[in-house]
């Protein structure tokens, strides 16, 4: 069996459209996306060959030798109500802003590159008194790089990371699984998001100087040079 169909047989039989899963089906999942999903099983061999060359000092134009423009392109797989697996192809220092993932779990695993991931997720209990903002706090839940080869991240409704941004330190690919996808009509969609000054008169946050770092965030339209383009899946195809 190929390994995207077992990838596809797994998230079938694993994840429902609630985006509440069990910790036994989260494993099984992060199990076939660590030991077994590689840039070869989804048509991506050549693009991570040349990234692996992208910091040689004899390599003079990368660009060239990796024959990439600067757009982020989505290369799609499957979706269904429960779940969708797509392929986020993303050039050195290109960015996906801060979004987030509402009511959803995510599995994102690092095909070749390094990227810089910062997530954060919302201080829940301060929705309350906050609801009539337009910002809100948040705490830090990572900030740093992942390079491939490396495990699988997983973001949960609420904790996780839920709201998180990507940078290409160099040109990386990350498998993406939503479950459920991303749906207006069910009320997840995708919203951007910007880290903002504000100070903290009501004290909310005055009793957590000892948790990680907090900040605040409010929604905000991401530029217009931000774009993702659909591009063709080149990996086998699914037997569904």
């Amino acid at each position: 069996m190929a390994t995207i169909q077992k990838l596809y047989e797994v998230c079938k039989v694993s994840l429902s459209a609630n985006g509440s899963l069990s910790p036994e089906a989260v494993d099984s999942v992060c199990s076939v996306l660590a030991d077994n999903v590689m840039p070869s099983d989804v048509g991506l061999e050549t693009e991570a060959q040349s990234v692996r060359s992208w910091r040689s000092p004899r390599v003079l134009n990368r660009k060239a030798v990796f024959h990439s423009s600067t757009t982020i392109r989505y290369r799609h797989i499957y979706e269904c109500k429960n779940f969708s697996i797509g392929i986020f192809c993303i050039p050195a220092s290109s960015i996906i802003p801060l979004h987030n993932h509402p009511g959803m779990t995510v599995f994102s695993k690092l095909l070749y590159g390094t990227v810089h991931v910062k997530s954060y997720d919302w201080v829940e209990d301060t929705t309350q008194l906050l609801k009539l903002s337009k910002v809100r706090p948040a705490k830090i839940v990572r900030d740093g790089e992942m390079s491939a080869p490396c495990g699988a991240m997983v973001i949960q409704p609420k904790d996780g990371g839920n709201i998180h941004a990507f940078k290409a330190i160099t040109p990386c690919a990350i498998l993406d699984i939503l479950s459920p996808p991303y749906s207006s009509e069910d009320g997840r969609h995708c919203s951007y998001f910007r880290r903002c000054r504000k100070a903290d008169p009501s004290g909310i946050l005055s009793n957590r100087s000892r948790e990680p770092e907090f900040v605040w965030l409010e929604e905000h339209q991401p530029p217009n040079s931000f774009v993702i383009r659909r591009d063709l899946y080149k990996g086998p195809a699914l037997n569904l």
